[in-house]
């Protein structure tokens, strides 16, 4: 506020002050103007009209007195512009007070989105937390399950090749324990002058149908 602004502001409010008290000091000789007097009165006693409707008011009050002051062929059109002037003063103050509450109410719906835009926000994040959190452990559990598989895998195969070592070792076992025979045979064979059996049995002759 500059200084100017600010003289001006004084120089209202102790206009004013000045004007109330001689409206309070010295009662009005006319009813129309105590009306006036009395309605403009009570527009400055709410602490709420303080600081809205200043120049307004000001003027409804110099209206008042000069329509006081008045002789009496000029006191009826005073008297009209002083009401005209103290309902200005009305009008301007319910519409400035009327304008601070939407300006009150502008400022907390803007609070009230920045906390809902806040607290969407935060919801958001955690939702994305929860799903980062549930993919990592269906990760976790597949990686978990692949292993398992792989040494199901590795183990079976491990299984299966001991079992074809074990057969290839009875397999040479029993080729060895035929040659012995065979080989017992043909000695046998020689001694008593036989012919060798053959090393194998023959396969048996399929039967006639």
């Amino acid at each position: 506020m500059s200084q100017r602004e600010f003289a001006l502001r004084a120089g209202l409010a102790a206009a004013l002050s000045l004007a109330a008290f001689g409206a309070v000091a010295a009662p009005p000789d006319d009813p129309e103007i105590g009306r006036l007097s009395q309605r403009l009165t009570v527009l400055e006693a709410s602490p709420d009209t303080a600081q809205v409707g200043t120049f307004e008011r000001y003027r409804a009050r110099q209206a008042i007195e000069d329509a006081r002051q008045a002789r009496s062929r000029d006191r009826a059109e005073a008297v009209r512009l002083a009401d005209r002037r103290v309902e200005t003063a009305e009008i301007v103050v319910r519409t400035q007070l009327a304008q601070r509450e939407l300006d009150r109410l502008d400022r907390e719906r803007s609070e009230l989105l920045v906390e809902a835009s806040r607290r969407d926000a935060d919801r958001a994040r955690a939702e994305a937390e929860r799903l980062r959190v549930q993919a990592q452990i269906q990760a976790e559990e597949a990686e978990r399950l692949r292993q398992a598989a792989d040494q199901e895998a590795a183990a079976r195969q491990q299984a299966e090749g001991l079992l074809d070592d074990v057969a290839g070792k009875q397999a040479a076992k029993l080729r060895a324990a035929r040659e012995r025979d065979a080989e017992l045979a043909r000695k046998e064979a020689e001694l008593l002058g036989t012919d060798a059996p053959p090393a194998t049995p023959p396969k048996p002759k399929p039967k006639k149908k």
